[in-house]
């Protein structure tokens, strides 16, 4: 009897760590893109320097990769259908442009059809890039989105 309460106590926690590791694979995207730091560079149109983005190497393995990333849409234009949009590790009350969170917690999402919007957190998925160069755009790009069930 004690075997199996054994057997069943081990099932129980082999199968809930399991589930916890796969709900970790869309939301530590978050934690992962966190790994940066900043440098500053003089920029000649802007005539000071700026904070310029240097990407580790656990961000640098995910350029160019198909990611799953769960969190909140940020509308640029209406509250329809969202083609282009900032995608927001945090809702839009915290996030980068209204809250205490920093430019690693949002991205550019293009979708390759339209995603319905909602104040609820979402999952997308999508090809990830990276930008430290173009100060006009965020450090992450998430092109050929679609909404993940």
């Amino acid at each position: 009897m004690k075997k199996f309460f054994l057997f069943v106590a081990i099932s129980i926690l082999t199968t809930s760590l399991f589930a916890q590791d796969n709900a970790q694979t869309t939301s530590n995207i978050w934690t992962t893109l966190g790994k940066i730091t900043f440098k500053k560079e003089y920029d000649e149109m802007m005539g000071f320097k700026v904070d310029v983005p240097v990407f580790s190497a656990d961000v640098q393995a995910l350029e160019g990769t198909e990611v799953i990333v769960r969190g909140y849409i940020i509308p640029v234009e209406d509250y329809g259908g969202q083609l282009e949009f900032v995608f927001s590790a945090f809702p839009y009350n915290m996030c980068f442009f209204c809250g205490g969170a920093g430019p690693e917690t949002v991205m550019k999402v293009t979708a390759s059809e339209e995603i319905p919007y909602t104040a609820e957190a979402i999952t997308i998925r999508g090809t990830l890039s990276l930008n430290s160069t173009d100060r006009n755009e965020l450090m992450y790009a998430l092109t050929g989105a679609t909404a993940v069930e």
